[in-house]
């Protein structure tokens, strides 16, 4: 394990505008993926008939191998460049797929938006950025991708990020220092090197714009706080709950408690990257194992604390949500799912309480009868079964979530505060 420090990114973006291609190409150009690896899917490739695809065949075949061993990181790649050790935090495109985007995003400190020089910005472009910017991403660095499908015209790269930044400005993000690259991630474009092609663009590449990240604040002084994505049983151990540290730390020795299951106990053997190891940190993804933790003790959507200053449960919660699409207008007693951290529970909106002017912050409506797309209001809201949630200005980790109904995300939003159970 290098020392560097480590960042978690983001690769958001629409479907099919070469996120994959680009993870894999940022994995072969930092040699965290073998030659000999890729020459065997690129043979397999084009047996297939998909000659060209080698770096998106890469990364599904990656996919398809972690899924068969019960690996504790199963969506996550690592690739380290001189200055920081990234661990990608790959989010589906596809629209079904934006509950994923939720819980990958939140885990991100920057993102990459991939956007197609050939298509722009599209729906989907728009519902990654608006979650980018409620889930507290940082940085967002934007890969204008599939420049040898324009010719490596400058006019056009000019014409897509005029239509992101457009994108960014409704959405509050810096754009003075939004950075925006051509990159061909099927060619190789300004990703590890400067192109010939694209003479006309001075500014950094990929790995220049990623190595000047700024550092993520390691949230160690926060108690420690760690979702649970799921629970196995291994054998000679038992039962093993899996997650990412947000905050704090954790050791063996620690007494815990998981919540709303409300259960506790001592934690014996933590294990990460197969290993065991006597503590972890934030941003380590760790299975562990607690004295007399049973399977059906525990579930996904649980949070593990310690005993002595166990995570919040909510009778209600007051939070700040925009609304980003919604077919018609959300009143009290809209009850759809609420998505925060891994935990995905059905709350009530019990109140609106004020709508909020989306560009100043300022209240513009006290008690409103309704919201609809657009709007930001500050609302009151009841889980319908025990969820484990803390205020974004303590524990920000904990404290966003993304509402879904209909099958699509239709808002997203930020604790304000809890009202314990």
């Amino acid at each position: 394990m290098s020392k560097k420090p480590h960042q978690n990114l983001a690769v958001i973006g629409h479907v099919d505008h070469g996120k994959s291609t680009l993870v894999g190409r940022l994995l072969y150009e930092t040699e965290n993926v073998p030659e000999h690896v890729i020459e065997q899917y690129k043979e397999e490739a084009e047996e297939k008939g998909k000659g060209g695809f080698e770096f998106a065949y890469v990364m599904d075949n990656l996919a398809e191998e972690r899924e068969r061993g019960v690996t504790i990181d199963i969506a996550h790649q690592e690739f380290d460049t001189d200055e920081y050790y990234f661990t990608i935090v790959d989010c589906p495109g596809h629209r079904d797929f934006v509950k994923n985007m939720i819980t990958g995003a939140s885990q991100a400190d920057n993102a990459v938006l991939v956007v197609a020089a050939d298509d722009g910005v599209q729906p989907q472009t728009q519902e990654h950025v608006f979650l980018a910017r409620t889930l507290g991403i940082g940085e967002l660095i934007i890969a204008i991708n599939k420049m040898d499908l324009i010719d490596y015209d400058e006019e056009r790269f000019n014409e897509a990020v005029d239509e992101v930044k457009d994108l960014l400005k409704q959405v509050r993000f810096d754009v003075d220092n939004t950075k925006f690259i051509p990159v061909s991630a099927f060619e190789g474009d300004n990703i590890e090197a400067r192109s010939d092609n694209t003479d006309w663009y001075d500014g950094e590449i990929l790995l220049e714009a990623l190595n000047n990240l700024p550092e993520p604040e390691p949230p160690t002084d926060a108690p420690l706080r760690l979702p649970i994505q799921d629970v196995y049983t291994i054998s000679g151990i038992g039962t093993v709950p899996v997650g990412r540290l947000e905050t704090g730390t954790m050791n063996t020795g620690d007494n815990v408690s998981f919540q709303p299951s409300d259960v506790g106990g001592e934690v014996k053997t933590i294990e990460m990257h197969h290993e065991e190891v006597p503590s972890a940190g934030p941003g380590d993804n760790v299975g562990f194992n607690v004295r007399g933790i049973g399977k059906d003790d525990i579930r996904r959507g649980d949070v593990c604390g310690p005993a002595d200053d166990p995570p919040s449960v909510a009778e209600t919660f007051e939070a700040q949500i925009v609304v980003m699409q919604h077919p018609s207008v959300i009143t009290a007693g809209y009850t759809p799912v609420f998505h925060a951290h891994t935990a995905q529970v059905a709350c009530t909106v019990e109140s609106i309480d004020a709508k909020i002017d989306p560009s100043s912050g300022e209240i513009a409506e006290e008690n409103p009868d309704f919201i609809q797309s657009g709007d930001a209001a500050k609302v009151t809201v009841r889980p319908q079964k025990p969820l484990s949630i803390e205020p974004a200005s303590e524990i920000p980790e904990l404290g966003s979530f993304a509402i879904r109904d209909m099958g699509q995300t239709v808002a997203a939003g930020q604790v304000l505060s809890v009202n314990e159970r």
